[in-house]
């Protein structure tokens, strides 16, 4: 996971047109650490409506 999220702050990064050269340590950690809270949302998000679709309860 840690790996994706590196990957999507490069990204991230690079759509801002900035450089990861211009970012102190910590910032691109905190970019890194909002990837992956991203990730983690996203599967959770992901297994709940799984759990949902299970039990046959449909999006309102």
């Amino acid at each position: 996971m840690r790996e994706k999220a590196i990957s999507k702050a490069k990204t991230r990064i690079l759509i801002a047109r900035r450089k990861p050269e211009e970012f102190t340590q910590e910032d691109l950690e905190v970019i890194v650490r909002e990837e992956e809270d991203e990730i983690k949302n996203n599967l959770k998000q992901k297994g709940l409506l799984a759990v949902a679709a299970a039990f046959g309860f449909g999006l309102l």
